[in-house]
């Protein structure tokens, strides 16, 4: 397409239009460019601002801090508004360099002062405004640490630091206090209020989280039942491990059955656990029966002579003294040999020593419902009808669906678990397997095709209602328009009518203009009526030809055939 050619047509075509209708063309082609503005740009929202161009500068600020940005605001000359409480706004052109110079004088200040209050050293400062100065920027951080938790809207702790004792039984433990105040709708998990009482003592030399005392803006006592939460956030993720698991053995035997069943929505199976969660250790000793040398000893003696005189007798100086040298040895000589043998054996065992399972299955029981199969009903002569029968599964099937149930999800009949399978006919099924009317077929095209495309089509509706538009009324108006301006131009002639009073040679003038225009048409001295007939047939003949050149065609085709045809054909007609 040439739209360089186009443009100048257009161009050409809006000249020669009055005033009017260029007043009017361009009316319609501005609305039309309003409307698809408001489309696009205020159907698809924006930045939200105030009509009179003000803007947001700080919101949420507490009203020391919002005293604080308004005396800045008057002495920097700046206009500003408070539409509601804790809000301030600008004009948005200065929104963003006044936030800066605001928040460079530190405006606004947090709700808590922390360790940057030892940013500046006072020289007098005595021991005990340190101490005080220390506990309130310790104070300060836990502050802001529970702050930033996404329930918690502001805090403030108290620490209560006893002094330091030499003696023992004199000393106070330290305790602290925490106040939250959470947003509407929101609370504490057993978790963060845990984890908010181990923060603040983990700060704190010496503090434990039973000396932690925590409560909300309503001055209820919070974490009071720690044992009691514990034991329900236990109970609620032993419940959530349950069902997951449960909804994942039924995931197994739907996918199992499914495909050659019909489909996922002709299967319905329940599983159930029971799960024990208890925790168990034991410990066991084996000992081994084969034993293991440890150590052996032996010990051997020998000897080989007389005996070794024994003295005996009555107690006295004799027996005391032993026998006496020089006598005779009337002992015979003997051999004497001793041999001792010691072993120590070591018994080995085995120490064991195991820890059950966080959860042990004690007995897993599935209930699985199959639907069964549709066939088209036979009339008497064994001709399938429109009428569709239920054929219900028969044992065979319903035992081998019994069979993968098993397998699929792992059942133990030692356990006690157990699987029930079921055939009935499935109502939605059956009315699906229905011949469907012709609503039922427009309904279900439009809900599977057309339905993802519902966005689109309104943004198509807006194209088809604006060329409608351009087709039935614009297009229309303008074609009149510009006819009623052609008959204007073509009736409208230039007055000729002369006055008696008027000048006698601008009457001569006019009758050769006249003369002049009768010779041109033809109709003077020479003018031959036949001639003008002919001429203003031809006139005729041409104006048919260029606007309905396919009728003069046929007609002419039909002159054709007519004097072409035998005479006898045209006596039959």
């Amino acid at each position: 397409m040439d739209f360089k050619a186009l443009f100048s047509q257009l161009v050409v075509f809006f000249g020669k239009l009055n005033r009017t209708q260029k007043t009017i063309i361009g009316a319609a082609v501005a609305g039309i460019v309003a409307f698809l503005v408001f489309l696009v740009v205020y159907t698809s929202g924006g930045t939200k601002e105030s009509e009179d161009g003000y803007q947001v500068l700080f919101d949420q600020l507490s009203p020391q801090d919002a005293a604080k940005v308004i005396e800045q605001l008057e002495k920097d000359q700046i206009p500003y508004r408070v539409p509601r409480e804790n809000v301030i706004e600008v004009p948005k052109e200065v929104v963003y360099k006044e936030r800066i110079a605001i928040a460079s004088q530190g405006i606004p200040k947090e709700g808590h002062v922390g360790f940057e209050l030892f940013d500046k050293q006072e020289f007098g400062a005595t021991s005990f405004d340190q101490e005080v100065k220390f506990r309130r920027a310790l104070e300060g951080e836990l502050a802001r640490s529970i702050d930033s938790l996404a329930p918690v809207e502001k805090s403030s702790v108290s620490l209560a630091l006893p002094k330091e004792t030499l003696f023992v039984s004199e000393e106070v433990p330290p305790s602290a206090s925490v106040m939250v105040q959470l947003y509407p709708d929101r609370k504490l998990t057993p978790k963060q209020i845990t984890g908010i009482k181990k923060l603040v003592a983990s700060a704190v030399p010496k503090l434990k989280p039973e000396n932690v005392a925590l409560i909300n803006s309503e001055g209820e006592t919070l974490g009071d039942d720690e044992a009691a939460a514990q034991m329900g956030e236990l109970s609620q993720m032993q419940q959530q491990f349950k069902t997951k698991e449960e909804k994942k053995q039924e995931e197994k035997i739907i996918n199992v059955l499914a495909p050659f069943i019909g489909g996922k929505d002709r299967v319905v199976a329940k599983v159930t656990i029971e799960y024990d969660f208890s925790e168990q250790s034991s410990t066991s000793e084996t000992f081994d029966p084969e034993n293991v040398v440890r150590s052996e000893q032996s010990l051997e003696e020998k000897r080989e002579g007389p005996a070794p005189a024994q003295v005996g007798g009555v107690p006295g100086a004799v027996s005391n003294i032993g026998p006496a040298e020089g006598l005779g040895n009337t002992t015979t000589g003997e051999k004497y040999e001793k041999t001792q043998g010691t072993t120590n054996y070591e018994i080995s065992k085995t120490v064991s020593t195991k820890k059950m399972e966080f959860a042990r299955i004690k007995r897993m029981t599935a209930a699985v419902v199959v639907d069964g199969k549709y066939e088209p009903k036979k009339d008497a002569n064994g001709e399938p009808t429109d009428e569709i029968e239920y054929i219900a599964l028969d044992e065979t099937q319903l035992q081998a669906i019994d069979a993968l149930v098993k397998q699929s999800i792992g059942v133990d009949e030692q356990r006690g678990d157990q699987v029930t399978v079921r055939n009935f006919e499935f109502q939605a099924s059956k009315e699906g397997m229905q011949p469907k009317d012709t609503a039922s077929k427009t309904s279900e095209f439009i809900e599977t095709y057309l339905k993802p495309f519902f966005p689109v089509f309104k943004y198509l509706l807006v194209a088809l209602i604006l060329y409608i538009a351009y087709r039935q009324i614009i297009i229309p108006f303008a074609e009149r328009m510009l006819e009623f301006s052609r008959e204007e131009e073509e009736f409208e002639k230039p007055n000729l009518e002369i006055s008696d009073d008027e000048d006698e040679d601008l009457a001569e003038k006019v009758q050769q203009m006249r003369k002049k225009v009768e010779n041109q048409l033809g109709i003077g001295e020479n003018f031959n009526e036949d001639e003008l007939k002919y001429d203003v047939l031809l006139e005729k003949v041409r104006e048919v030809a260029e606007e309905h050149p396919d009728e003069l065609a046929s007609l002419i085709q039909a002159l054709i055939e007519e004097e072409s045809a035998p005479e006898g054909a045209m006596h039959k007609r």
